[in-house]
Order: C-alpha cells, then sequence, then structure tokens
C-alpha cells in the first residue's frame, strides 16, 4: 500500500554552529500536491530543502521521503533516492558550456542506459513541454532569464522524478515570465502525476497555483492551510506577510542593541 505523504518532517531541528536555524519543523507533503513553503528570506526554507535530498543531516527529528528516514540511509541508498528527485533551483544552475540539449541530456547519460535515439526523443519532449524545442542548440547565456528558468524546469523533470522541489523559482522574473513559470509548475505537475514543493516568498503568484501552504518564521511552522484559505487568515504572521505590512512579527532589523547605545560606544 502507497502511503498518501510522499515526504514527512518531523520535529526537524538544525543549527549552524551556534545559530540555530530550524527549531521543530513539522509538516507533510502529500502525493500528487503542490505544497508552498513560505516565510521571509533566511528563515531556514533552503536548509530544510537541503535535508530533503540529505546534504544535511538533522541535530534532532527527521525527513523520510517515500518513507525513508533520509539521514540513515547509507551512500547507495542516498543516491538511489535524490534520482526519483528533481530540482529547480534558484538562479537555474544550468552548465554554462553545454548547449541546452546537452544540459537535458547530461542526467539521462550518467544515471539511465538509454541510447542516444532516446535520449534525443526525451530531451525534445521536455523541452516542448515547457515551450523551447527550438532552442535547444542555444547555450545558457544566450538565453533569457525566464527562458532559462523554462530549461531549468525542463531538466528537473528529466528523469521523470517523484519529487521535483522548486527553490525560489519566481525570482528575478518579469511578470510574463513569473505567470508562465507558474502555469508550467502546475500544468506539469497535473500532467505528470508528480509532487512539488514550492519554496518561495512570493506569494500572489504562489497562492495561485498550490493547494497547500506553510509559512515558516524563527525556525517553526507558525501558520498553515490550503491556498484559499490564507487571505482570510487572522495569524499576525500571516497577516502582516499577506498584506507586505512594515509592522508585525516580523522585524525589520537583526537584532541588536539599542542604536543609541551603539553609538555611544566608543572606538
Amino acid at each position: 500500500m502507497t502511503a498518501e505523504n510522499l515526504v514527512e518532517v518531523s520535529d526537524l531541528h538544525f543549527s549552524y554552529g551556534p545559530h540555530q536555524v530550524l527549531k521543530g519543523i513539522n509538516l507533510t507533503i502529500p502525493r500528487g500536491k503542490i505544497v508552498a513553503i513560505l516565510g521571509t528570506s533566511g528563515c531556514g526554507k533552503t536548509t530544510l530543502l537541503r535535508h530533503f535530498g540529505g546534504q544535511l543531516r538533522p541535530s534532532r527529528g527527521s525527513v523520510k521521503v517515500m518513507g525513508q528516514v533520509v539521514h540513515e540511509l547509507d551512500s547507495e541508498a542516498l543516491y538511489a533516492l535524490r534520482r526519483e528527485m528533481g530540482m529547480m533551483f534558484q538562479v537555474s544552475g544550468l552548465f554554462t558550456d553545454m548547449s541546452v540539449y546537452d544540459n537535458l541530456a547530461f542526467p539521462m547519460r550518467e544515471h539511465t542506459d538509454l541510447s542516444e535515439e532516446t535520449i534525443r526523443d526525451m530531451v525534445l519532449m521536455k523541452l516542448h513541454a515547457v515551450g523551447l524545442r527550438n532552442a535547444r542548440d542555444l547555450m545558457p547565456g544566450e538565453l533569457s532569464g525566464g527562458m532559462a528558468r523554462r530549461v531549468a524546469l525542463a531538466r528537473a523533470i528529466a528523469l521523470d522524478p517523484a519529487l521535483i522541489i522548486y527553490d525560489e523559482p519566481f525570482a528575478g522574473l518579469d511578470p510574463i515570465s513569473l505567470n508562465t513559470i507558474a502555469n508550467l509548475i502546475r500544468r506539469l505537475n497535473d500532467a505528470l502525476g508528480v509532487t512539488s514543493v514550492v519554496v518561495t516568498y512570493d506569494l500572489s503568484e504562489s497562492l495561485k497555483i498550490v493547494d497547500y501552504v506553510y509559512f515558516i518564521h524563527n525556525g517553526v511552522v507558525v501558520a498553515e492551510g490550503e491556498a484559499s484559505e490564507i487571505y482570510e487568515s487572522q495569524d499576525p504572521f500571516v497577516r502582516q506577510f499577506v498584506h507586505a505590512q512594515p509592522d508585525g512579527p516580523v522585524a525589520f532589523q537583526y537584532p541588536c542593541a539599542p542604536y543609541a547605545e551603539d553609538l555611544s560606544i566608543k572606538a
């Protein structure tokens, strides 16, 4: 019997030295859904993602992906699990000295025994899905920001993964490219029957395409709910985030001594 949740995060703690980033995260990612993890810059969203793929080991708690506790896997099992994941990085992460075609063909050549003829068909299929089949011979430096994100998205689905992770997929895009990427994420998730995690601070665009939302602040989940419920939330953090209010639980200043006190200190 297949578990209902593809990812389960339980009481996850993690610190960079003395700086505690995750302080007991609990969340689940149901199969076939798109889940957004929202929060301000620096709140630990990317750190959380690194636990999904085993790049980081928790100080306490666990991340379970497809029924396996990630930090308990040996190298062989971890690499096998990673092959079931697709990743779209913040800055696309394309190999700059490879063409668009070879960027997509690379994971297929590395992780499968497919013939070059089959790889060609699959590369063109993935590029066609993101509207860039005729850009296959271009180099990454010849792509616009929006095109590069679409190529990165095509590469993320190259091996038909069970889980696709999008780390800040909307950052730095113009409105047209942003809307295009958002709609592609929704359409591909439904067409491929995969599970998607969108980590972002772009509220308006993510709420159009996701099924469920988690808000992270100060190392814990402070609010969660279906996308349609978020705008009506009375939680102080959610209200500040949704309405972009300067005053609320999220302080603009990094924790420090009073300004007047700092000014009084002589060098």
